[in-house]
């Protein structure tokens, strides 16, 4: 494939690309933490956007997005959100041009093998892989960080989505058979190895597709702000849900909403989880990281709600069979479960589910086995 495109793009553009390769991501543990500044467990994946780009040598950008054959054109001094997949490259350039850099035209295509929809982030994946071959066409020297942070401002200003910065960071900083912790207030990180032996990682896709700037994910991080915002009058310390204790928010519970006190206090334990499950595999104990996994799952879909049946429905069916760890992943409302499953009860897993899923859905679930892979690198 890396050579078709290649030769394609070098017919259409009769230039030599530079070729980068940013993966996708899934998450451990620490779901809706990231912009609640506390921790999250990513990890980069072999599913990945293949980006091919050069300089056009002019103020204007024609970008192919070669699975969808659609062709998109803008200038440099017309950058604005749209309604396509454009908007996040136009975020992009808006980014370095807001760091005070003038970067010319480009002309790119781009191939992925992340699935659209299934809480993957092909989005971030996108958007990192852009900004740093922006980064080494026009020799900013930007770190990773940087970037991330650049690929971040896309999704918030042009394509609408208050994501953190977990999903960029993922991409860019991913390593090989490895977990990463991040802080999300400090951005600081950890590398935990996870080179599975007996047990793989395998993704199921409900098929219910989601799209997170239409969907209620916004409206769950204004819970979120709203119950700091109350917290905050009582101690001034508190910036963020990073800063509150299952003791500080009981203790203000009355004065709460429901639904207010129920996501807040999804967040306040899913912190203490992630860090937990940190220690457990540096001691290797998969049986209770998976155990926190199955917790998680269910703070999502009963106190964040923001899973649906089809997820709800895997899960369940993951722990009657007894696989290791499962939960809903991503912003919610479809995409997939991640599952830690033991490798002798992988197929049997996977045929019992295709079962069930059909008769009780009426559809086919996607199987991804994903293995973790390096960040965002030039091929």
């Amino acid at each position: 494939m890396t050579n078709a495109l290649t030769d394609q793009f070098k017919t259409r553009f009769a230039a030599i690309p530079l070729v980068v390769h940013a993966p996708g991501r899934i998450n451990m543990i620490g779901e809706h933490t990231d912009y609640n500044n506390g921790f999250v467990m990513p990890a980069a994946i072999n599913k990945a956007v293949s980006l091919y780009i050069s300089k056009s040598g002019n103020a204007t950008c024609s970008v192919l997005a070669c699975d969808l054959d659609e062709e998109r054109h803008f200038t440099l001094a017309d950058l604005k959100p749209n309604n396509d997949w454009s908007t996040y490259m136009q975020g992009v350039f808006a980014g370095f041009q807001q760091r005070g850099f003038s970067p010319q035209g480009i002309n790119a295509l781009f191939s992925s093998t992340i699935p659209v929809g299934a809480g993957l982030s092909s989005s971030a994946a996108l958007c990192s892989a852009f900004a740093f071959a922006i980064n080494e066409l026009y020799n900013y020297k930007l770190d990773r960080l940087a970037l991330a942070k650049i690929a971040q401002y896309s999704e918030h200003t042009f394509a609408g989505v208050k994501c953190g910065i977990m999903d960029q960071y993922a991409s860019l900083f991913g390593k090989k058979n490895a977990v990463i912790l991040l802080d999300c207030k400090s951005l600081q990180h950890e590398y935990f190895p996870l080179a599975l032996t007996d047990h793989t990682l395998l993704l199921i896709d409900t098929k219910v597709k989601h799209s997170l700037a239409s969907s209620a994910y916004n409206k769950r991080r204004e819970s979120c702000e709203e119950g700091v915002a109350l917290l905050q009058q009582k101690q001034e310390s508190v910036k963020s849900l990073r800063d509150v204790s299952n003791k500080l928010l009981e203790s203000y519970k009355d004065q709460l909403s429901e639904e207010t006190y129920s996501r807040c206090s999804f967040i306040v334990g899913e912190i203490e989880r992630t860090q937990q499950a940190a220690i457990f595999l540096k001691e290797n104990k998969l049986g209770a990281f998976g155990a926190l996994m199955y917790e998680t799952h269910e703070g999502l879909s009963k106190r964040y709600e923001v899973s649906c049946k089809e997820s709800d429905f895997l899960v369940d069916l993951a722990k009657h069979h007894s696989i290791t760890g499962a939960r809903m992943m991503g912003g919610g409302f479809g995409g997939c479960t991640i599952n830690l499953v033991q490798k002798e009860r992988l197929e049997i897993f996977k045929k019992e589910v295709q079962k069930a899923y059909s008769t009780k859905f009426g559809g086919a679930p996607e199987f991804y086995e994903v293995s973790i892979e390096d960040g965002v690198h030039i091929t």
